[in-house]
């Protein structure tokens, strides 16, 4: 665990804060290059935007990929404020972006979601390791990390 990953998982916290702030599910994440400067930035817009696809990692991918080649986005990382779904993990794999740094593990997402019952979090409790397991080309992953910091952002918006 080194500062860089800190400091860039703390700035996608930072963006899930205002997600919140804004109505939407509490996710942020960044696309940072491989000189550790912050390319782009995205929050969650699931209910701001009425699109269940609106995860925080979905729509950056969709813009690193408008943005940038895949020679550049297999070089990057993408931070994230909590694991990616499986669904944005698909998109993570499919867009070449080679690594991955989260926050608050799923199954810490699970727990606050009352094992999944939220009618906001249908999660699949499925670990992204798992899902990358699968795909044919390796996406590296580090985390969870820093998740007491990532869950505090969550506190109290899972509630029925």
């Amino acid at each position: 665990m080194n500062e860089q990953h800190l400091s860039h998982l703390r700035a996608a916290i930072a963006v899930a804060r205002r997600a919140r702030e804004k109505g939407n599910h509490p996710f942020g994440a960044l696309l940072v290059d491989a000189d550790g400067v912050v390319l782009l930035e995205a929050e969650n817009t699931v209910n701001t935007e009425h699109d269940c696809t609106g995860h925080a990692e979905t729509n950056l991918v969709r813009m690193a990929c408008r943005r940038y080649e895949r020679a550049v986005l297999e070089r990057c990382t993408l931070y994230t404020s909590t694991e990616p779904c499986a669904m944005c993990a698909g998109a993570i794999h499919w867009s070449g972006i080679g690594r991955v740094v989260f926050g608050l593990s799923e199954a810490g997402l699970y727990a606050l979601t009352s094992d999944g019952e939220h009618p906001d979090n249908e999660t699949m409790a499925l670990p992204c390791r798992e899902v990358f397991a699968r795909c044919v080309r390796p996406v590296e992953v580090i985390g969870p990390l820093l998740e007491d910091e990532a869950r505090a952002v969550h506190e109290g918006f899972w509630t029925k």
